[in-house]
């Protein structure tokens, strides 16, 4: 078992790699792109990655604490839910109502990767060829598909 100290410094480790891997890759807009902290221009949509002692996460998150908000954000994703598959080239799990960590209720549409822990480093190269292609094909998808949120902007 790891102090609370030994876990926090792992996580740094696993992050600060994982981000150097990523930072040559540009966006599918060709600008510079932070991977782990993706900025999606949508406050209460962002992309969430997070890797545990059981599995390894990829989402898209909507946390807007209007519930009504979340609802309009989660039906417009769900119009390109066939956009967004194919891209990818796999299907992810949709759940509208769903309760994050802090026991918020959110919308997120994600997937796993089961059986890797951020506390075996001989998972890392698994959970980095997890999340690297499925985090392009997320922005490629994101690129065109953001335009499909701009009424909500105002709201």
């Amino acid at each position: 078992m790891y102090s609370r100290e030994e876990a926090s410094q792992i996580r740094k480790a696993f992050w600060t790699a994982f981000g150097q891997y990523m930072r040559p890759i540009p966006s599918a807009d060709g600008l510079k792109v932070n991977w782990v902290n993706y900025k999606t221009g949508f406050k209460g949509l962002s992309f969430s990655l997070n890797v545990d002692k059981k599995n390894a996460y990829l989402g898209i998150v909507l946390n807007q604490k209007d519930p009504d908000l979340r609802s309009l954000f989660y039906e417009q994703l769900l119009e390109l839910k066939s956009v967004l598959h194919a891209q990818l080239g796999e299907e992810w799990i949709w759940e509208e109502t769903a309760t994050n960590a802090q026991h918020q209720e959110i919308s997120q549409v994600y997937t796993l990767l089961p059986t890797v822990s951020i506390f075996r480093q001989e998972d890392w190269p698994s959970i980095i060829a997890f999340f690297k292609p499925r985090l392009i094909a997320l922005d490629e998808f994101w690129s065109m598909g953001k335009y499909h949120f701009e009424p909500l902007r105002m709201l």
